[in-house]
């Protein structure tokens, strides 16, 4: 017997005879994810060039190299609108901020070729390795997470920055105008401004920074130097201490002939020699404890 109005039910339970969605192969959702990847470098090669378009990825990772990148891609037209000074003050307050791989990105020449951006950013952009005993070391590339020094070859700023081995620490230099004008920050606070500072510095012992300075103008043995160098013949020393944020002036006395002195730690102990050939014999001129209060 039939009943009126009663439709025959289907087999399978209710919206079995719906049309079902057809969800995507793995094969076709990866290429669909390739081809907007490849897209999406196209667009930044386009609006940004080739070498930007290498570091896409590390900078997607990185707010604060996007910030130094467009800072410095955009110079020519923030000078005029903000002044020299200005523009050279947030620049190094950015440099500072930066980790060993925006600076990359941004396309200084590096310890391994000063006088040009990376080329191998498939290398340079992978996350830093550490050495099999744990210790941190200074890094000259290719190698992951790019090099532990860059050098300014061409624009007027002759920028210079220095990472300890551990990239805990860094120190910038602005060099443009000589050693009158050049100006030095660690970790994002000024150091010595006013003092005459030679071209370049190091990391000791992973905390301190250590750069020669001008020295006393009447010291017997003042003079002209080398050519080549930027100081006079006799010089003074800065050891930065990073971690306690103190600054210690060592200026040699009338008998103390620092022409190239050099800094170690030993015991607990910063340890001054007036050259290589004293720390090889182990007599400093001198020396004070890791944490004194600043010396000068």
């Amino acid at each position: 017997m039939k009943w009126p109005g009663r439709a025959k039910p289907q087999r399978g339970g209710p919206g079995a005879g719906a049309e079902r969605p057809v969800r995507a192969e793995p094969a076709a959702r990866a290429e669909t994810a390739a081809q907007a990847e490849t897209a999406r470098r196209h667009l930044i090669e386009e609006r940004w060039g080739r070498r930007t378009a290498a570091w896409a990825d590390w900078l997607a990772r990185s707010p604060a190299g996007v910030d130094l990148h467009l800072w410095w891609q955009r110079q020519n037209d923030l000078v005029p609108l903000i002044g020299e000074e200005p523009y050279r003050d947030r620049l190094a307050e950015l440099l500072s901020r930066a980790a060993p791989r925006d600076l990359a990105a941004m396309g200084l020449g590096c310890s391994r070729r000063v006088d040009r951006a990376c080329r191998t950013p498939e290398v340079c952009g992978q996350d830093p390795e550490p050495r099999p005993d744990g210790r941190p070391f200074g890094r000259s590339g290719p190698v992951p997470g790019a090099c532990s020094s860059f050098i300014d070859c061409y624009s007027a700023h002759e920028i210079r920055v220095r990472f300890s081995g551990d990239d805990r620490h860094s120190a910038v230099m602005l060099l443009r105008g000589g050693p009158t004008e050049a100006r030095l920050w660690v970790d994002g606070v000024p150091v010595l401004e006013g003092e005459w500072l030679d071209n370049g510095g190091h990391w000791l012992d992973e905390r301190f920074f250590v750069i020669r300075i001008g020295g006393p103008d009447d010291h017997p043995e003042q003079g002209y130097t080398s050519i080549g160098q930027w100081l006079y013949d006799i010089v003074s020393l800065l050891v930065y201490d990073a971690e306690l944020r103190i600054p210690h002036v060592l200026i040699p006395g009338p008998t103390e002939n620092w022409r190239d002195p050099v800094a170690d730690v030993r015991d607990g102990t910063v340890r001054v020699y007036a050259d290589e050939a004293a720390q090889a014999a182990a007599t400093p001129d001198r020396e004070f404890p890791v944490g004194a209060p600043p010396t000068g």
